[in-house]
C-alpha cells in the first residue's frame, strides 16, 4: 500500500511540475527569440525609439531617419559648385585655387604625405609612379605624377579627389575638403617643376650674350 501511495505521490508530482512548466512555457506570443517568461522586459526590451526605425507615437507614424531641411548645409561643409561631369571637370581645372595659404605649403606638404601615405599609396606608390601593390596589378595602372599627369592643374586633382575618375573612386566620405586640398599640395610636390612654366620661364629669360 505503501510503495502504491508513493507511485501515486511521484505520478502526481511529475504531473504538477509538467502543468507548471507547459503553462510557462505557453506565455507570451510564439516568436523564437522570445524567452517565454519575462520576468523584466524592460532590460532587454527598451521602450526607447531606435534609430532608423518607424515608430507610431499617440496615433502618428514617424520615421526617425528625417533628411535634413532642403537646402541647409552641414556645419564645416562648403559646397562644391562643379558638378561630376567633363564640362565641371575641365571648369575646375580652369577656375578652381588651393585656398589653403601658399605661405604655409610645407606644412600643408607634410600633412598631405601623411594622408597619402594612408589613401593614395597602395594605388599611385611612394613616389607616385603609380606602382602601388593594388595599382601595378590593375589592367590600366595609374598615370606617374611626374610624367603622363605632371601638368595636371590643381583643380583637376581636387575634383578627382572628390568625384572619383577612372578606376579611382570618391575620397569625399573618407577625406574632408581641406585634407584634400593638402592632398593636392602633396601631389604637386610629386609632379615636380611643370613642363609649361618652366618653358614659359624660359621664354622670358634675357638671351645671353
Amino acid at each position: 500500500m505503501k510503495k502504491n501511495y508513493r507511485t501515486i505521490k511521484f505520478a502526481f508530482s511529475v504531473a504538477f511540475a509538467s502543468l507548471v512548466l507547459a503553462s510557462f512555457t505557453s506565455c507570451g506570443k510564439k516568436d523564437e527569440n522570445s524567452p517565454g517568461v519575462e520576468f523584466m522586459p524592460d532590460m532587454y526590451r527598451s521602450p526607447s525609439l531606435e534609430y532608423y526605425q518607424v515608430h507610431t507615437v499617440d496615433g502618428d507614424t514617424l520615421n526617425n531617419a528625417m533628411k535634413p531641411v532642403k537646402g541647409s548645409v552641414a556645419r564645416g561643409f562648403l559646397p562644391y559648385a562643379y558638378p561630376n561631369t567633363a564640362e565641371g571637370y575641365t571648369q575646375a581645372g580652369a577656375n578652381l585655387h588651393n585656398p589653403l595659404s601658399v605661405s604655409n605649403r610645407e606644412k600643408w606638404e607634410n600633412e598631405g604625405e601623411v594622408l597619402y601615405g594612408k589613401f593614395c599609396v597602395h594605388c599611385h606608390g611612394v613616389t607616385g609612379a603609380g606602382d602601388g601593390k593594388v595599382g601595378a596589378k590593375l589592367p590600366g595602372p595609374p598615370p606617374a605624377y611626374d610624367g603622363a599627369l605632371k601638368d595636371l592643374p590643381e583643380g583637376k586633382i581636387f575634383h578627382t579627389l572628390t568625384y572619383g575618375k577612372g578606376t579611382m573612386g570618391s575620397h569625399a566620405s573618407q577625406l574632408t575638403q581641406e585634407e584634400r586640398w593638402k592632398l593636392v599640395y602633396f601631389v604637386q610636390k610629386l609632379q615636380g617643376p611643370k613642363v609649361t612654366a618652366a618653358a614659359d620661364s624660359s621664354k622670358t629669360m634675357p638671351a645671353k650674350h
